[in-house]
């Protein structure tokens, strides 16, 4: 008589089942309940509702990494499916979720920020007045390179030959045409609605760029499909942690990085890739301690963002850390796991 196999429980991990429902019922709470206070007469309550939408949008994101490792559900299916749901609340579901999931996995198995879209590349390629235009942008704190890159994303099927990219032109049209439809709809119902949606769309941008840009100095290369990355230098485990940051929300309030879904805690994810969200600060405090040299508090990277935000769209260097002070530490642009072809 065959024996039944056992039925996987939802969740990957037991404990699980409290912290991921919390939270995955929070971000569709504030992207729902965000989007309808954008219709609301008061100005406050629109802004309260682009602020809720703008995080609603920042955790969908932030759960599309989660999805990706695997470390939500014990099915990979139901992590594909959840990653598809969360990339159509982040504006990235023009790349299918396994080409996602394939980008971010090959930027840690090779140790580098493997891209699909060389932003800086494209720039210098172009007429003067465009590089300008882009940098006016930036100057204005606009993520025009981030912009440039999900366009790219829509466009890749369409401006190439290659058979991958070919056969996604009927899924990119669809999905381009069901937005434009639902976007007219929402302009429709309300002009100021649509706007404040943009408006929340680039907050999500703008963080999550901050983020990525202050949680490596590893080498970056433009690679498509299975290309390799040059076997220039060793890229080991102790390559890897000198070249990762903890970047974190706050150290006298460590709460404050569950905003962020515990991303910032990036050492420790980097040496345990498949451990869920909610145990890294613990983990990250048996591994580490409370003065690990590759933290730093988000409120010492501030400047820099603000001061080399145009530096950074053109320069390779990532900048270097001495010494525990970022000052040097210039950071990265364009390297976010939200598109890939």
């Amino acid at each position: 008589m065959a024996i039944a196999a056992k039925k996987k429980p939802l969740f990957r991990y037991a404990d699980g089942l409290l912290p991921n429902s919390l939270a995955m019922a929070y971000t569709l709470t504030a992207w729902f309940g965000g989007l309808a206070l954008l219709f609301a007469s008061s100005p406050w309550l629109n802004a309260l509702g682009t602020l809720l939408l703008a995080h609603g949008m920042i955790m969908a994101a932030y759960f599309i990494h989660e999805f990706a490792h695997g470390s939500i559900f014990s099915k990979p299916r139901h992590n594909e499916w959840a990653g598809n749901v969360c990339s159509w609340m982040s504006g990235s579901c023009y790349a299918r979720f396994a080409d996602l999931r394939h980008k971010h996995m090959r930027h840690h198995v090779d140790r580098a920020d493997v891209i699909t879209f060389d932003s800086k590349a494209f720039l210098k390629a172009r007429p003067v007045w465009f590089q300008k235009l882009v940098l006016m942008l930036e100057w204005a704190y606009v993520p025009a390179v981030e912009l440039i890159m999900h366009f790219y994303v829509i466009l890749m099927p369409f401006i190439t030959d290659h058979e991958k990219h070919r056969v996604r032109r009927g899924q990119v049209a669809a999905v381009f045409g069901l937005r434009a439809f639902l976007f007219a709809l929402l302009g429709w119902f309300s002009l100021k609605a649509l706007l404040l949606y943009g408006v929340a769309w680039m907050i999500m941008l703008t963080v999550l760029r901050f983020a990525d840009a202050y949680q490596h100095t590893y080498d970056a290369f433009a690679v498509l499909g299975e290309g390799k990355v040059p076997d220039d230098k060793l890229r080991d485990r102790r390559y890897e942690q000198q070249n990762t940051f903890t970047n974190v929300v706050s150290l006298r309030w460590p709460a404050l990085n569950l905003l962020l879904l515990n991303f910032s805690y990036h050492n420790v994810h980097h040496e345990k890739p498949a451990e869920p969200w909610y145990r890294l600060p613990a983990l990250h405090a048996k591994l580490y301690g409370s003065a690990y040299a590759q933290v730093i508090p988000m409120r010492a990277l501030l400047p820099s963002f603000h001061k080399h935000r145009l530096r950074r769209v053109l320069d390779d260097d990532y900048g270097v850390v001495v010494q525990g002070q970022p000052d040097h530490f210039y950071g990265a642009v364009g390297v976010s796991f939200l598109t890939a072809v």
